[in-house]
């Protein structure tokens, strides 16, 4: 696997409101909002993305339902490692299942065309490998 850099890091949360009122207003991060309530910034030095993630918004990402499983470490961050294409997300997702990691999803591409495969690790950080085209040149 050839990780070449982090692609974002985000917080989840299980109260996006009074996540809001910390990141927006508190810090003032420069952060654009999503319907879904997710919240994002590319503008902040150190970070290619930075996120708020609604804890719904991550399990309908990893189990397409808004409640995450009972019996599963409830995820406070998000990490996403970048590789160089899509097919390398998915050697790295069979690299890792071979590993004897369980994935939260095999790779696959989202609506706004980032590859993504996520597992979640004994800490409950939610780990993806990634290719997004738009961090690449």
């Amino acid at each position: 696997m050839d990780v070449q850099f982090i692609a974002s890091f985000a917080v989840i949360t299980p109260e996006p409101e009074a996540s809001h009122g910390l990141y927006l207003e508190a810090l003032g991060l420069p952060l654009e909002g999503e319907d879904d309530g997710y919240l994002h910034s590319e503008k902040i030095d150190g970070s290619r993305h930075f996120g708020v993630w609604p804890l719904a918004a991550a399990a309908r990402a990893c189990f397409g339902e808004d409640d995450w499983p009972q019996g599963r470490p409830v995820p406070q961050a998000s990490v996403e490692f970048e590789v160089a294409d899509p097919a390398a997300v998915d050697a790295a997702a069979r690299e890792l299942a071979a590993a004897g990691y369980e994935l939260l999803h095999e790779a696959r591409e989202e609506p706004w065309g980032q590859t993504v495969a996520r597992l979640q690790t004994l800490e409950g950080v939610i780990v993806g490998i990634s290719f997004a085209p738009q961090l690449h040149d």
